[in-house]
């Protein structure tokens, strides 16, 4: 008798350890999708309560090692996209991100993927655009350009407990009586 799993489609999440990736990965498995979480660290995923889950395989994987991402993207018929390089220890994420995306979109033409679903930021390319905000649209903007169709979600800052957004503020907050704000906060939101 042929396993009814292995004939269901493999979603893979590229950034199942973070905020959005971290509920993504359980809600898909609860719509009966056999789910390949994807992340540098293997670890940060094997002690979620959805790591035991029958139809999850748990893959570390960096982006920007282009033969081991194709390698993480055999047989997916959908890949999310939820990686994002800014942080406190990478000053030029903007071209971090840029090799990531074209390594996405050269593995997921190797991989004959049907679709990739990327979550990026909100706004028009202006010169008063934020640096990430351009990086954001600039990896949609490529991974847009490969073969493979692309479905490019919009949002502005994605805030709750344990997201990064949340967590600086909250650090803020607990530290800070007051704060002198600096320029960006001027920036208008949508």
């Amino acid at each position: 008798m042929q396993d009814d799993n292995l004939s269901k489609p493999i979603i893979t999440v590229l950034g199942a350890s973070g905020y959005v990736g971290g509920r993504l990965v359980p809600r898909l498995l609860e719509a009966g999708y056999r789910v390949r979480a994807v992340a540098r660290s293997a670890s940060k995923l094997s002690c979620r309560p959805f790591a035991g889950h029958p139809n999850l395989e748990i893959v570390a994987t960096d982006v920007l090692d282009r033969e081991s991402l194709t390698l993480a993207l055999r047989d997916s018929f959908a890949v999310y996209y939820l990686v994002h390089s800014m942080g406190a220890t990478n000053k030029d994420f903007a071209s971090t991100d840029r090799q990531a995306a074209q390594n996405l979109v050269r593995a997921a033409e190797q991989n004959q993927v049907q679709r990739l679903l990327y979550l990026g930021g909100l706004g028009e390319k202006s010169s008063d655009l934020s640096h990430h905000l351009r990086s954001r649209i600039e990896v949609g903007e490529i991974l847009e350009s490969g073969s493979v169709p692309l479905t490019w979600l919009r949002a502005a800052v994605i805030l709750g407990s344990g997201s990064a957004s949340f967590e600086l503020v909250r650090y803020l907050v607990d530290r800070l009586p007051v704060l002198l704000t600096p320029k960006w906060v001027r920036t208008k939101s949508q």
